[in-house]
């Protein structure tokens, strides 16, 4: 039998074609984060061995204010730009634009692991089957507390059980006494209100999926904004921002300018760093209101979008990151409570951290069992981002002598129903 010899020009051909056929399998995929948490440094090792273990796909990091993906990411996602996938706090709110994972992750491992807040991701359709996403960690809303100051002072610090208004006559009182500008202040966040007014006995959405503007809202307001008349709070941080903007006050706690300051367990490495030994601090269980001990739980997941032109290398960098060895990484990386069923029951070591810190993410762990229904109900609505901006700017204006508490009211209700109807539209 003879054989046939292919030309040198046929051989290039082959060889070129096949260079670009490997080509067109890689894929260059963009993942947009912040840097604080679960977010860009703690997630790069474990990028960096995706990569090399799947050579021909790309991780372009993005790292951006966390306010850029409360703004912006939405906008652009809406005119079907933005990146290929992002870690995401606003769970169910851009729901409409995530990518069902279904056929690139194991479905079925990611239902055992999340089986609680894969809901949070699904928006309109919490009972249905779509892998949305990836959780990566569970936060939970809290009172930073300077026992420095308190020592100085000699005020006694509140136990747990001790209500909001124990806190603010106890702040003031250590204010007054050691010449610290605030008492208390509160991040510029509808998500953060809402640990006080649910307290206060507020429902904000009935289990309808509608929103709820009742007596206890009301009075979660008028304390809110009687603090700020009498100057517990300050009056230029809420009031002096307009509209819903986002605004993180923790570097008025670092600098000693306020005796508590009511954030979350997203920024315990923040504070573990930073703050360091300049002052003794620790987190204090959850404030009473009138309705309950409660606080807003939250967390943020990684997701994709549907928009993405390769959804396959998106799913597979999930699966990767998925995966418990590498979950736990980025997780203890970021000093947070993880949102896997697996890594919770086992437990994590911070070795990282400081032993004031792995006390104060116990402390926060064990806020969630006393976690009021309403707020799990809020966190997993489809359309709390929009009842949220509504209070942030309402309550502002309130602040501001613009709005009197019972317009506030009514407009909060009004902004959030018009979101309802677009989206119905």
């Amino acid at each position: 039998m003879k054989k046939r010899h292919l030309p040198l020009l046929a051989l290039c051909a082959l060889g070129a074609s096949t260079a670009l056929s490997s080509r067109a399998f890689a894929a260059e995929i963009t993942l947009a984060c912040q840097d604080v948490g679960f977010g860009c440094t703690a997630m790069a090792p474990v990028i960096k061995r995706f990569e090399a273990a799947n050579p021909d796909i790309t991780v372009k990091v993005e790292n951006v204010p966390y306010q850029s993906l409360v703004e912006s990411l939405p906008v652009q996602l809406e005119s079907g730009q933005g990146p290929d996938m992002a870690v995401v706090t606003d769970l169910g709110g851009l729901s409409r634009f995530y990518l069902d994972l279904r056929p690139y992750v194991d479905a079925a491992r990611f239902e055992a692991e999340y089986p609680q807040t894969l809901s949070w991701l699904r928006g309109a359709d919490p009972t249905g089957k779509a892998i949305n996403g990836m959780p990566t960690t569970l936060t939970v809303n809290g009172a930073y507390v300077n026992l420095s100051l308190f020592d100085q002072a000699g005020v006694p610090v509140p136990k747990e059980g001790a209500t909001w208004a124990d806190w603010a006559e106890a702040t003031r009182k250590v204010a007054k006494a050691t010449n610290t500008e605030y008492a208390m202040e509160m991040d510029r966040s509808g998500h953060r209100f809402a640990s006080l007014a649910i307290s206060y006995g507020a429902q904000l959405v009935d289990d309808k999926g509608q929103p709820v503007v009742d007596e206890g809202l009301k009075k979660a307001i008028e304390q809110f904004v009687a603090w700020h008349k009498d100057g517990t709070m300050p009056l230029d941080l809420w009031g002096a921002v307009g509209g819903a903007t986002h605004r993180e006050l923790f570097a008025d706690f670092l600098n000693a300018k306020t005796v508590l300051y009511f954030g979350g367990s997203w920024t315990l490495n923040k504070m573990d760093k930073e703050v360091g030994d300049l002052f003794d601090w620790e987190v204090a269980p959850a404030p009473c209101g009138p309705g309950s001990c409660t606080v807003m739980p939250g967390g943020g997941a990684l997701v994709g979008f549907k928009q993405t032109k390769s959804p396959e290398a998106v799913g597979k960098l999930i699966e990767f990151m998925s995966l418990p060895e590498n979950n736990a990484e980025m997780v203890v990386a970021a000093v947070e409570i993880p949102a896997s069923k697996s890594l919770i029951d086992k437990g994590l070591d911070y070795p990282g951290a400081s032993e004031r810190t792995r006390e104060s993410l116990k402390t926060f762990a064990a806020q969630v069992p006393k976690m009021a229904p309403a707020a799990f109900r809020f966190q997993g609505w489809r359309y709390q981002r929009a009842m949220m901006n509504a209070m942030t700017t309402r309550i502002s204006q309130v602040i501001n002598g613009e709005l009197d508490v019972d317009t506030a009211l009514s407009r909060i209700k009004q902004d959030t129903e018009m979101a309802l109807q677009a989206a119905a539209k």
